[in-house]
């Protein structure tokens, strides 16, 4: 049996680097498969986002807001009554953070009760941003709500 010198310590520190940073580089990426950005135009939203801040400051001072409910016919926004199909338009954005394919963008129209519903057929189990952005009588609002689709 040889003797256990300086030298054969320096080989396996090295070999032992060399194995971390293989493992870094080979297990550590695979985590990051499904993070995607929120929206391929970032930049140029980024620099429109204080229309974005003043619509929620709006929202925000609204004695009433529009509440969002779920059951196993979809996702049912109501507005209050004041909001009418004729001075109302409505543009909902349903943003999934971990797959950019499930998104849901859409234009709707207010039915009588002043209610939309985002059917459950279009749902898939997990979490949602819902953006929420109407026009009432040319004055923007947004409000952003966390889902939790079952």
């Amino acid at each position: 049996m040889k003797n256990f010198s300086w030298g054969h310590g320096v080989v396996i520190a090295l070999a032992a680097f060399i194995i971390f940073i293989l493992s870094m580089m080979f297990l550590f990426p695979n985590g990051q498969k499904n993070s995607e950005m929120v929206t391929d135009n970032y930049y140029e939203e980024e620099l429109q986002y204080q229309d974005v801040i003043d619509s929620k400051k709006r929202a925000d001072e609204l004695q009433e807001k529009p509440v969002f409910s779920q059951d196993t016919n979809g996702i049912k926004i109501t507005f209050p009554k004041d909001n009418t199909h004729s001075n109302t338009t409505v543009k909902f954005v349903l943003n999934r953070t971990d797959d950019q394919n499930l998104d849901i963008k859409k234009s709707v129209d207010l039915d009588a009760n002043h209610t939309f519903i985002i059917p459950a057929q279009v749902l898939k189990m997990g979490n949602y941003t819902l953006r929420l952005s109407w026009t009432k009588d040319k004055t923007d609002y947004r409000m952003d709500y966390d889902v939790i689709w079952k």
